[in-house]
């Protein structure tokens, strides 16, 4: 099992990796998303590792947008806690440190921590690992990254600081995609669902969709518009679905159809777990 991830080993996208397939696999690592979906369509990997959205930040966006484009499968989904911790060399201290290299988003998730320190300069950075592991090989005094446990583990940092995110529940939801949708999995193992649709010009058309979801049970647990190109203020949805009854969502998926110019289906899966730190492998 070859699987992309966003990152190098350590990062975020590493970890939820090794949870869902296990620690035996060949990593691909990639510092874009965008390079992501053409190492599945030429079989160069099997899977992709993808964040979607983050309780602190919001959604990824551009990420639905190569989903859609590429046609990639949903195959499963994990929330991952975001522990954020200040590592650098062995030996370092706060007061060492002058500047700070991270991912924009890990950035964004620590603001309020280093509102206390106002001499570091924050830094971004494609990669939360790949900074880490920088700060090894190139022996970096002065400067610290913000990553994983795992990240410090790997390229054999300091922890100075555990947990400097500002939400202590602050957690990022990733897609594990695939090629092709695999129709063979026993239907009753999957209780969630992912659609993109785009609603036909009437007044009440998305109520209409949302009244037929309640009306077969299906709890609906996000919706995310988008705006459609070159269609000014024309939007698609995105929505997720839980539910207890394939059948009523097979029967739910008819009838939103005949009010929708176009339905996909982008996964049908097992509703993820919320994964504790302790838990991870």
């Amino acid at each position: 099992m070859n699987v992309a991830i966003q990152g190098m080993k350590g990062s975020f996208h590493h970890l939820v990796a090794n949870e869902f397939f296990g620690n035996g696999i060949e990593l691909t690592e990639c510092m874009t998303f965008a390079e992501m979906p053409e190492l599945l369509r030429n079989n160069t990997v099997d899977a992709v590792i993808m964040a979607i959205e983050n309780t602190d930040t919001g959604t990824i966006l551009s990420n639905y947008v190569l989903i859609d484009k590429y046609d990639l499968n949903i195959q499963g989904e994990i929330y991952l806690p975001m522990q954020h911790n200040l590592i650098a060399l062995k030996g370092q201290e706060i007061s060492d440190i002058e500047e700070v290299w991270s991912h924009p988003i890990a950035i964004k998730n620590c603001e309020l921590f280093f509102e206390d320190y106002p001499h570091i300069k924050i830094v971004e950075e494609k990669d939360t690992a790949f900074v880490a592991k920088q700060i090894k090989e190139m022996d970096i005094k002065g400067v610290a990254a913000i990553a994983s446990t795992n990240a410090a583990e790997i390229y054999n940092l300091d922890i100075i600081q555990e947990s400097i995110q500002a939400d202590k529940y602050n957690m990022t939801r990733f897609f594990i995609l695939t090629k092709n949708r695999d129709f063979s999995i026993d239907v009753n193992l999957h209780n969630k669902s992912s659609l993109k649709f785009i609603t036909n010009h009437q007044l009440g058309s998305l109520a209409d969709i949302l009244n037929i979801c309640s009306k077969h049970s299906l709890s609906l647990s996000k919706i995310q518009s988008m705006p459609l190109e070159k269609e000014p203020w024309n939007y698609a949805f995105f929505m997720d679905h839980d539910f207890d009854d394939y059948l009523a969502y097979c029967n739910a998926l008819l009838e939103i159809e005949q009010k929708v110019s176009v339905l996909k289906i982008l996964g049908e899966y097992t509703k993820g777990k919320q994964v504790l730190l302790n838990e991870i492998s």
